[in-house]
């Protein structure tokens, strides 16, 4: 029940995270046009390289050590201090390299600067010590506050094109006022170290062993937008990022049940349970998949004109990128159930390594010509294939760990049900003008039609729903 508990305060708050760019994103795009939103994207894409060094891969390392430790106290505690150290050192290290950087690439430098808000967030950033003791109420109530206080700020101060660098310093911000608000949170949690007896940089390879996946990751996740803004223009790394955030809503939906299961499998390996450990993988793999595959057919049917209609004029050609981008959602659910939630709480990080390097090298191959060739469209598809690798070899390497049988036993019929729903309301979405009723109208419509076919189906998820919701209820009583 603690799994599900976690999970709906993680969807609970994925919903507000949803909301809020739902609310301030066409504000963003009408007032800051496509060339700051561009902008604002580009340069963002280059600080993630420095945020990313400064985090050194402790986000999943550390959410795992104290998922190990914590039923020690006086463990947990030296645990915490000495991954935080070595934080707040690669933070620290990262900044200079920041400064060293902007004295060389003198383009857009003021809004580096600002950006580099995001750089000195991150040595505050101890989210993952509550992940590992799986107090998710906490860091749910500190994300609430920093989406609520963002929103207010934007609406409150930006007003028009010359306001780009006060929205990145909002949001820069509210995510290092985020990270404080959980501090005072420590005292109740943590017991007294010899400070003398702590061995910070004993971390240090295994963080390594993780930041590697990571520096991986970012190369697909931000080297399209940095290459589209150096090839084509700006305004292309800004339709890019509105595309992408768009299909990332819907996806974390899915992807939060994975921020609540590796600690839990992480705290059940490390008590040697490995039969529970491939159980909890089927269950997740199948609900994450019923989710997926409605959640990515359905965004499909609705993008082309949901992108430009969404975001305003001057955005058309979000709506094209969004519809090739819309499969990622179903195979990043996929990687991140077998990555974070098997792969990384079983400590096969090797495993998870490749798969995402190799992702990446694939993607800065197909980078170059798709973008050349394509434009914004190629780096999508550039997207879609890397993803597409990082996931098929997750998948070939766990074929003789876990059984492929029940991992898929109900994957065809969830792919049936989402072909069917999509076909009436895209059809519907290109027949009728677009308006808030219609989308509105197409996605109640893709609901009702996607739930009918599985309650036609019948997968055998429908009795571990029926299962929680009677555990749920009981429980109640």
């Amino acid at each position: 029940m603690k799994v599900i508990r976690n999970y709906l305060y993680n969807a609970g708050y994925q919903v507000l995270a949803i909301i809020v760019p739902l609310i301030t994103s066409p504000y963003i795009s009408r007032v800051l046009h496509a060339s700051g939103v561009g902008d604002n994207a580009y340069t963002n894409s280059i600080i993630q390289y420095f945020v990313m060094f400064a985090a050194l891969g402790v986000g999943y390392y550390g959410n795992r050590e104290i998922a190990y430790v914590r039923e020690n106290r006086q463990k947990m505690s030296e645990t915490f201090w000495e991954i935080q150290i070595l934080k707040t050192l690669t933070t620290l290290g990262a900044y200079l390299a920041f400064v060293i950087f902007v004295q060389i690439y003198t383009d857009y430098s003021w809004y580096l600067w600002v950006q580099s808000i995001n750089v000195i967030a991150v040595a505050f950033d101890i989210s993952w010590l509550f992940m590992g003791l799986e107090d998710f109420k906490r860091t749910v109530i500190r994300n609430t506050i920093v989406k609520i206080s963002s929103l207010i700020c934007i609406f409150a101060f930006v007003r028009d094109a010359n306001d780009v660098a006060l929205y990145i310093f909002i949001v820069g911000a509210s995510t290092l006022f985020g990270n404080l608000i959980l501090w005072p949170y420590l005292k109740g949690i943590l017991v007294p170290v010899k400070w003398r007896s702590l061995h910070p940089l004993k971390h240090f390879n295994p963080t390594v062993s993780l930041f590697i996946p990571q520096v991986a990751t970012s190369v697909y996740l931000q080297l399209n937008k940095t290459m589209l803004g150096a090839m084509i223009g700006a305004d292309y790394s800004g339709f890019y990022y509105n595309a992408d955030q768009i299909v990332k809503m819907v996806l974390t939906l899915a992807t939060s049940l994975g921020t609540v299961m590796l600690p839990h499998m992480a705290s059940a390996f490390a008590k040697g349970d490995h039969k529970r450990v491939n159980e909890m993988l089927y269950t997740s793999f199948d609900f994450i998949s019923l989710l997926s595959v409605a959640m990515s057919f359905g965004l499909a049917a609705v993008s082309l004109h949901l992108g430009p209609y969404f975001f305003g004029k001057g955005f058309g050609p979000v709506g094209p990128a969004m519809l090739i981008e819309s499969v990622v959602i179903l195979l990043i659910a996929w990687s991140n159930t077998v990555g974070a939630q098997y792969l990384l709480p079983t400590n096969k990080v090797k495993a998870f390594t490749t798969s995402v390097v190799l992702g990446a090298i694939v993607n800065a191959i197909a980078n170059l010509p798709f973008i050349y060739f394509w434009g914004l469209n190629g780096a999508m598809y550039a997207t879609v294939l890397s993803e597409l690798v990082v996931t098929g070899y997750q998948l070939w390497y766990v074929r003789k760990l876990v059984s492929m049988k029940k991992l898929f036993t109900n994957v065809y019929k969830y792919l049936f049900a989402g072909i069917v729903m999509f076909i009436p309301v895209f059809l519907i979405d290109n027949a009728v003008k677009t308006s808030v009723i219609s989308l509105a109208l197409e996605v109640i419509l893709g609901i009702v039609i996607y739930v009918v076919m599985i309650l036609i189906l019948r997968p055998t998820s429908l009795l571990q729903v029926k299962e929680m919701i009677g555990g749920r209820l009981k429980g109640n009583k």
